[in-house]
């Protein structure tokens, strides 16, 4: 390495040493070692670690969805404080492909003593439309769904942001066939309303 006015220059120089090749070839022939080296190490990662990365996150644990089923005992369209809750009724997680909407994925459960569900759901279901939907009711006069709350949108992904395995649904509910007596008292509490004497 020289100066001159302040800039420098590098000058090659030949090493001339007995066995060996000049200082050029030297640099050669190790800078192609170290390179075949680091692309064996490169290739190994993208072989071995990436795959396993990818499908920890895709894979990981199952989701599991949470939500109730309710029986609205006085046809409302809403939970209310005379509202029971449905064991044994058959809840369906759907995911749907969003372009086609071609059924992707399906699993079905049943609803414990106090109405509430757990599905597993397998695998991170990003580029789908998840929901939850009502399939079937146990009691005889309350089968009917509430069109306005037959199904509930679930996410069933991590890429969001979320890392928690448990997510939740908005309740969904069937029509009682006949109100209850006293619906129309409890009604009118809620939409507060009085009627003239």
């Amino acid at each position: 390495m020289s100066a001159e006015n302040g800039s420098y220059s590098l000058q090659l120089m030949p090493s001339g040493g007995k066995g060996t090749r000049n200082g050029r070839q030297d640099a050669l022939y190790f800078n192609g070692g170290a390179s075949m080296a680091i692309s064996r190490v490169l290739l190994l990662f993208a072989l071995c670690v990436l795959p396993g990365l990818v499908s920890a996150r895709t894979l990981g644990n199952p989701f599991h969805i949470q939500g109730r089923v309710y029986c609205d005992t006085c046809r409302c369209g809403f939970e209310t404080t005379a509202t029971t809750y449905i064991p044994g009724a058959t809840v369906r997680i759907e995911c749907k492909y969003r372009n086609t909407l071609q059924l992707a994925y399906s699993v079905e459960g049943e609803t414990d003593a106090t109405g509430t569900y757990n599905i597993l759901v397998e695998d991170d279901h990003e580029d789908q439309i998840c929901e939850s939907v009502l399939v079937s009711s146990p009691v005889n006069d309350c089968k009917s769904a509430d069109p306005g709350r037959s199904r509930a949108n679930v996410v069933v992904t991590r890429y969001n942001g979320v890392v928690k395995d448990k997510h939740y649904a908005n309740n969904m509910g069937f029509f009682k066939d006949q109100p209850l007596a006293g619906c129309e008292e409890l009604l009118k509490q809620y939409l507060n309303y009085d009627q003239p004497e």
